[in-house]
């Protein structure tokens, strides 16, 4: 997975920020290192860290050894590289048991991953992509692992395109156009014009269905949740493999569930407010 793409609008934001007062950059510098850790860098030395951040080496130095003192890195090993330890976890697992929209939809998600026996995912918008809050995953044989907390962009997404699709259609032009547009496979639609009308497609339907354009052999299905007035807050979808399902089982049999799914969810979130990714274009 490439790394996210820049997003401008946050960018001039952190920039106004980081001229506050209030701003701590100590703070700002140690969350980036802890940022700086991945599936592509699991373990660096101080010198990656540094090329990874952007940090000098002696800011570098000072951080991770606050954090290492602190349990959220630790050494590997005898090497001078260094992990994320497991208490690294209480930053995203506070989010996971405190945030509303996870705990109102997680009891309609599982029931209908009982009902389709696939995949059922929450995702909630960040930047230009969406990431994984909650997860039901199948008992059947599953080729792709995906974590809570994993992002992936909207533009090739379906969750992505069902998101896109509540959205105004300027804000979602919008979305596209900052998105680093990578062809993951050789489905993947790139050009913007061709997403903006699968976009409108989703938004016509009620539902994003998208075939191998992120990973080889996997059809998905999403849809957008909404709240009383409209606005999205995030989407579900299911996953599945082409081994059991062809696209037209999938419209057949899987939309209308989801459909339904997603407008329970709406139901039952219409109090809330967006975050994330919609609270950055206001």
């Amino acid at each position: 997975m490439s790394a996210a793409p820049i997003n401008r609008t946050r960018l001039a934001t952190m920039t106004e920020a980081e001229n506050s007062p209030l701003y701590v950059t100590a703070l700002a510098k140690g969350l980036s290192v802890l940022a700086a850790f991945g599936p592509s860098r699991p373990a660096m030395n101080l010198l990656e860290l540094a090329d990874a951040t952007g940090l000098n080496k002696s800011t570098i130095q000072r951080s991770v050894f606050t954090l290492e003192a602190l349990g959220y890195l630790a050494r590997d090993g005898s090497s001078k590289r260094y992990r994320l330890t497991v208490k690294s976890l209480e930053m995203g697992t506070g989010y996971l048991q405190t945030a509303e929209l996870v705990e109102r939809a997680n009891p309609f998600i599982q029931q209908l991953n009982r009902q389709t026996g696939e995949s059922c995912n929450l995702l909630e918008p960040w930047e230009t992509d969406m990431v994984y809050v909650a997860r039901f995953t199948s008992h059947k044989e599953m080729p792709i692992h995906v974590p809570i907390g994993q992002r992936l962009p909207m533009y090739c997404t379906a969750s992505g395109r069902a998101y896109l699709s509540a959205l105004p259609v300027a804000t979602a032009a919008d979305y596209i156009e900052r998105s680093n547009r990578v062809a993951f496979t050789a489905h993947t639609v790139t050009e913007s014009a061709a997403i903006m009308a699968l976009v409108q497609r989703a938004h016509k339907d009620g539902f994003s269905l998208i075939t191998e354009e992120i990973y080889v052999g996997d059809i998905a299905i999403g849809a957008s949740v909404v709240n009383a007035e409209g606005q999205p807050l995030a989407a579900i979808n299911i996953s599945v493999p082409f081994s059991r399902w062809r696209p037209e089982q999938v419209l057949s049999d899987l939309a209308p569930q989801l459909v339904n799914t997603a407008r329970a969810i709406s139901s039952a979130a219409k109090g809330l407010k967006p975050s994330g990714a919609l609270k950055q274009q206001t």
